[in-house]
């Protein structure tokens, strides 16, 4: 019998007022990211509104074997780049739960 997998994904849109160019969006992302890869162990990548200085779009997954778990996750992944955006707000956030 096969093991169930959930597969965790959430969408966020950050908005970056602060940023005056793709430079300096680029450090404020990119260190959430890393940050968040290492602290919660999960993928996220900047997926969207790469040319604009102060929006930026981000995926973070995560898998598991309990779909519970994975919510878990994707909100302490939520609850970690609100903390931790500087200055950035969260504007949007879609989640999705796929069991396998």
């Amino acid at each position: 019998m096969a093991s169930k997998v959930a597969i965790g994904v959430a969408r966020v849109v950050l908005h970056l007022p602060e940023s005056g160019s793709l430079k300096a969006k680029r450090q404020v992302v990119s260190g959430l990211l890393r940050r968040l890869r290492q602290e919660l162990k999960v993928a996220a990548a900047e997926v969207g509104e790469l040319d604009r200085w102060q929006l930026a779009e981000l995926v973070v997954a995560t898998v598991s074997g309990d779909g519970r778990q994975a919510d878990r996750v994707l909100a302490a992944a939520l609850s970690y780049i609100e903390a931790h955006s500087d200055g950035a707000q969260i504007t949007d956030v879609s989640t999705e739960l796929v069991t396998l």
